[in-house]
């Protein structure tokens, strides 16, 4: 269960590949992940694991004093906002990498994951291919069969051109990546006792006050509402200079969470807006970037009618 890392059939320089590892239990886990990583190593490529906490160690023992070798972050916590993880972890490795292939172990999507993460999380999968067409990068995702809904298991076969299971290695069938961004730009649900405020450019000082003012009241830690103030003003900004000139800010308490919700009358185009690094970043996407850095989770739902960008914050 290892994909070819050099030699004859080795994927051409500048290719993307992206396989989802399908797995249950420990031993097929190790089996389709550790000769990932040795193979990608011998022929010299960096490598970088990117996995929840207890997967994380389950590798590192297997991999012994070769650990020291590979790049080790707990996506738990660099990827808890899929919005994340594109910038943030996967092209953050790969852009210091420039020289040759590189390779990357990725587990976005775990047993675990909320409800209201799991929309992002399927994009974000989706949107890897875009965020990486034409670059030298393996990126393999691991899937716990065993442990997640088959409808995740689905998905997967929908944002991953190649799958890996105990069969061997195949290209899916099911590849739709595109159809899995629209599928899960869904209008979010309504929240309930939700405090609301409208704002134009004038009103942007105010904006700020009412969201901290608001979300200390719930709940929120003063270095939270710090960042949530940031992101506040970056998201009713763009409202402001790229979404009509006008939005709407409402603020409520939701499963541990002080939820901001900025509404206006724009619309993204940029399937990637809040993916891209800061330097690539066009009409606003800087600020979004920003909100995916410092939110526990955002969530967004575009069109016609407008957009809708809620961000949560861990009380």
């Amino acid at each position: 269960m290892s994909l070819r890392p050099g030699g004859p059939g080795a994927p051409p320089r500048d290719t993307f590949v992206h396989p989802a590892l399908f797995y249950r239990g420990d031993e097929e886990y190790l089996a389709g992940t550790v000769p990932f990583i040795r193979t990608g190593r011998e022929s010299g490529e960096p490598v970088a694991v990117a996995v929840p906490g207890a997967r994380l160690r389950t590798l590192r023992t297997a991999l012994g004093r070769a650990a020291d070798e590979v790049t080790w972050l707990d996506m738990s916590e660099a990827g808890r906002n899929p919005g994340r993880i594109i910038p943030g972890v996967l092209r953050e490795f790969a852009d210091r990498h420039t020289g040759g292939r590189v390779r990357i172990i990725g587990e976005p999507i775990w047993p675990g994951r909320s409800a209201a993460e799991y929309p992002a999380c399927a994009q974000h999968e989706a949107l890897i291919n875009l965020a990486f067409e034409g670059r030298g990068v393996s990126i393999l995702c691991p899937y716990d069969v065993a442990g997640l809904p088959p409808a995740a298991i689905a998905d997967a076969r929908a944002t991953h051109p190649v799958v890996i299971d105990g069969h061997g290695e195949r290209a899916s069938a099911e590849y739709a990546p595109d159809r899995i961004v629209r599928a899960y730009n869904r209008p979010l649900p309504e929240p309930a006792g939700a405090v609301a405020m409208s704002f134009d450019l004038d009103a942007l000082p105010l904006v700020r006050e009412f969201a901290c003012r608001h979300a200390a009241r719930l709940g929120l830690g003063p270095d939270a509402v710090d960042d949530l103030e940031l992101a506040v003003n970056e998201l009713a900004a763009n409202s402001c200079l790229h979404g009509g000139g006008s939005g709407t800010v409402r603020l409520w308490a939701e499963d541990g969470h002080v939820l901001c919700e900025i509404r206006d009358a724009g619309t993204i185009t940029d399937p990637l807006a809040g993916r891209r690094p800061s330097d690539m970043a066009p009409n606003g996407g800087r600020g979004i970037l920003m909100v995916n850095h410092l939110a526990d989770l955002v969530r967004v739902h575009t069109g016609p009618d407008g957009t809708t960008v809620r961000v949560y914050m861990r009380r």
